[in-house]
């Protein structure tokens, strides 16, 4: 008994090996082809994918040059916009401030006038009383006789009439 079961028969040898080569033809056929494509469909996606990336990024960092020249540009339109307005503005203040200096001018011109004016006519109001007052004196040395008392009493009077007078 023992030796039968080392022993080897050649047809199932045979069989066995032909078995063998069948499912080795079978698996080839029917498992191995199919994955080779699913696995070769696999890698053209992630070929597909990772050229997709690579415009994604290639598209990002032209966006993003762009976005920063545009930045840059739209700085140095800020910045010379600022300028324009603090130029325009000086110009304006300095134009302000002129026109301040020329009405400041007038009015004092003005001012200086009328107050020649004021002076004429304070003056002329004072000669009308000093003349008014030399008239009543007159006529009050023509009335009287004068001595040399009521003469001093008279020149005195008209001093006091004067200076409440100005």
């Amino acid at each position: 008994m023992f030796q039968q079961l080392v022993t080897i028969v050649p047809w199932n040898f045979v069989a066995a090996i032909c078995n063998l080569l069948i499912q080795m033809w079978l698996i080839k056929k029917f498992l191995f082809k199919p994955v080779q494509k699913v696995l070769a469909q696999r890698q053209q996606l992630a070929d597909a994918q990772i050229a997709d990336a690579e415009a994604a990024r290639t598209d990002a960092e032209a966006m993003r040059a762009d976005y920063e020249q545009r930045l840059a540009a739209a700085k140095e339109e800020a910045a010379a916009l600022v300028q324009n307005a603090t130029r325009t503005a000086q110009l304006r203040s300095e134009e302000i401030l002129r026109q301040a200096q020329a009405d400041a001018v007038e009015i004092k011109n003005k001012a200086d006038a009328d107050i020649a004016q004021q002076r004429k006519k304070a003056i002329n109001e004072v000669k009308d009383e000093i003349g008014g007052i030399a008239m009543d004196i007159a006529s009050k040395v023509v009335e009287r006789e004068i001595d040399q008392q009521a003469h001093q009493d008279l020149i005195d009077e008209f001093i006091r009439n004067v200076g409440d007078a100005s």
